[in-house]
């Protein structure tokens, strides 16, 4: 029986998911996937929040203190994606604190130094969601929902954010079409079947789509579109509003 070149399973490329995992997630994959597999299926980043707020989900679960299980959950949502993305907020936030023109503040972002806006953005959305997630009602849940979101942002940043200067997110958004956010968003409805409140999941991707939105106006206007950082950003900074959600929630 022949075998397709690029196998699927339930029509959903296996190759796409290991690049995106390989792009996302710190965890031991083996050899490289072509990073074109998932660059022509940017949608897929839900899949990434499951892995990862679910793997800490999974310890933090056995975790009776709540400002342990907090401190457990960031550090292993932190620690599965490498990094990568509060690198991106940290660059946010020295572009974000920069003053003078468009040009200036795109230099301070993208620069190999950490100012002070930097630190701030990094100390702020950290302290942030370390609170929120002591205050929820089900801590793994929340990690999930908020993981699971946080990578629906960045996937419509991807979408919708024109590009100011060459890099990994022009070459992701080359490929992606405006029908992606269609599909980004139905793999945030599996949410609804874990314990909390439908309503609390339900506002959780409203305000994914508001932190989003407001990430894409706020670019475009500082820095004349998106880069890699400005998406980066977005992940972090969708985790600690959806986890700060969930807890006033």
């Amino acid at each position: 029986m022949h075998v397709a070149p690029l196998q699927r399973v339930d029509g959903i490329h296996v190759k796409s998911v290991i690049a995106l995992l390989q792009f996302c997630t710190s965890l031991p994959l083996g050899r490289p996937a072509d990073f074109e597999h998932f660059a022509r299926r940017s949608y897929l980043y839900p899949l990434a929040g499951y892995v990862i707020g679910g793997i800490a989900a999974g310890i933090t679960y056995w975790i009776a203190s709540p400002a342990v299980g907090a401190a457990v959950a960031l550090a292993a949502a932190l620690l599965l994606s490498g990094c990568n993305h509060f690198d991106g907020l940290l660059d946010f936030g020295d572009g974000l604190m920069a003053h003078g023109s468009r040009e200036k503040r795109i230099a301070a972002m993208t620069d190999r130094t950490t100012g002070a806006g930097a630190v701030a953005a990094g100390i702020v959305v950290t302290l942030l969601a370390f609170a929120g997630l002591q205050s929820t009602a089900h801590l793994p849940a929340a990690i999930l929902i908020a993981e699971v979101c946080a990578k629906a942002g960045m996937s419509w940043l991807t979408t919708l954010g024109a590009p100011f200067r060459e890099g990994i997110h022009s070459y992701l958004h080359g490929f992606a079409k405006p029908w992606f956010l269609v599909p980004a968003t139905l793999l945030t409805l599996p949410l609804f079947l874990l314990p909390v409140p439908r309503a609390s999941v339900a506002l959780a991707i409203a305000a994914t789509a508001a932190i989003a939105a407001l990430m894409l106006l706020l670019s475009r206007r500082l820095f004349g579109g998106v880069n890699g950082d400005v998406v980066g950003a977005t992940n972090e900074m969708v985790r600690a509003g959806i986890i700060i959600v969930l807890a006033l929630a």
